[in-house]
């Protein structure tokens, strides 16, 4: 199997447009996390979030109050999947702090069968604690794509 990267593309100024490494190295972390369902990763997925964010999944909103609301999305998002493999392909830079992403995501259900889904994703970076965290993050997806996994 080829070696597998979370690493994604940026406009050659990215730098001028406020993405600085350490928002660069949190997304390839994120991603990591999020293709992981142990409850440490459900942990380290909810610490990725400030502790007034918002997180949006389609139809899912959680406000993280004591971490509780993200932790019971993240928990439900792995309720069908046996394993996720994010690959974030491109990251748009606004400045500020905020970016649109875009990649694509390979679900292996419990059940044994698979999708492919492609996915796009805003969110708001914020500094806190002396690490990059998002104050907003909300996720469009296929969701259908799941129904008809194959």
């Amino acid at each position: 199997m080829a070696s597998h990267s979370y690493a994604s593309e940026y406009p050659v100024d990215s730098k001028d447009l406020g993405v600085e490494e350490g928002i660069k190295n949190f997304f390839e972390n994120f991603y990591k996390i999020s293709d992981t369902g142990t409850e440490e990763a459900h942990e380290k997925y909810a610490d990725s979030f400030t502790r007034d964010a918002e997180l949006v999944m389609g139809l899912k909103r959680g406000l993280d109050v004591l971490k509780l609301e993200i932790l019971k999305i993240r928990r439900g998002l792995w309720e069908h999947v046996k394993e996720r493999l994010h690959t974030p392909k491109k990251v748009f830079p606004f400045g500020d702090g905020e970016v649109m992403l875009y990649g694509d995501v390979r679900y292996v259900l419990k059940d044994g069968r698979g999708a492919d889904v492609e996915w796009a994703a805003r969110a708001k970076m914020v500094h806190e604690g002396g690490k990059w965290k998002m104050g907003f993050y909300q996720v469009y997806l296929d969701s259908a794509a799941m129904q008809n996994a194959k």
